[in-house]
């Protein structure tokens, strides 16, 4: 039995689970404790050092990192596979994951530090939420070009290239950005939400979102019981996008130490 260090909310670890439900495999979930509050330990973090979700844990096999999670069940379990068959098509995939994982991510996460933890609020808080609609929408005009004619961004079938972009983009639409109505990237995101193993994953954030009553997280922050983790390309969202003071309050608010995490 394949298992899986999840949290239903994580993009990266969403693209995981569509490859395996596609593949076929059986695999089980486990959401780490200790994530967001530094106290992750034990054999979670024996798979993933960084003490981040996904972690894929296969017999003796420990992986963390979705993009290698990933490239490691296509290597294991090349049936049905989810890369394209040519060098050329490999890559465009591989690019699109690359844009969708270290620049669209940002921008939903961006959002969630100011509506959720309130990072901002105010007039800074609008003007985050103004710049961050902005970036959406010119992103959901790339995707419109990347997708072209095809039925799917990985070509003729379902495969990476899709897995890799659909949960930001159902991260939009949860954040109130979905694409225009009309557009073939709408079009293409109802394909993809009928999927089986797409829909899977939204039934995961319900499930999540029907338990126990929300905490209040930005009351978990300023209790010091709820950190946050500052990846490099989120950073430079906040920064870029207006919210430099908001980075700095946010460190001093954590304690953050810029220390090596393999140390």
């Amino acid at each position: 039995m394949i298992t899986l260090y999840d949290h239903p909310l994580s993009p990266y670890a969403q693209k995981v689970k569509i490859s395996l439900r596609e593949k076929g495999l059986a695999f089980e979930t486990q959401m780490p404790g200790g994530l967001g509050a530094g106290g992750a330990q034990g054999e979670f973090v024996e798979a993933s050092p960084r003490a981040e979700v996904p972690a894929l844990v296969d017999g003796d096999v420990r992986i963390f990192d979705s993009t290698i999670i990933l490239e490691y069940l296509d290597d294991a379990y090349p049936d049905p596979a989810m890369r394209p068959t040519s060098a050329a098509e490999r890559a465009r995939v591989r690019m699109l994951e690359e844009v969708m994982d270290t620049h669209f991510e940002a921008i939903n996460w961006g959002i969630s530090e100011i509506r959720w933890f309130r990072r901002a609020e105010g007039e800074q808080a609008e003007a985050l939420f103004a710049a961050a609609k902005a970036q959406t929408e010119g992103f959901f005009a790339w995707l419109e070009k990347q997708l072209g004619d095809r039925p799917w961004f990985n070509g003729d079938a379902f495969g990476w290239g899709d897995l890799s972009v659909v949960p930001y983009v159902n991260g939009s639409v949860g954040q109130g950005n979905p694409p225009a109505r009309g557009t073939k990237l709408a079009a293409w995101l109802e394909r993809a939400n009928a999927r089986a193993s797409v829909a899977a994953c939204v039934a995961d954030i319900a499930a999540l979102n029907s338990g126990a009553t929300m905490p209040n997280v930005a009351e978990l922050v300023e209790k010091g019981l709820f950190k946050r983790e500052y990846r490099d390309h989120r950073l430079e969202w906040m920064i870029k996008s207006g919210g430099l003071d908001v980075v700095v309050k946010g460190l001093e608010r954590d304690n953050i130490r810029f220390a090596p995490r393999f140390g």
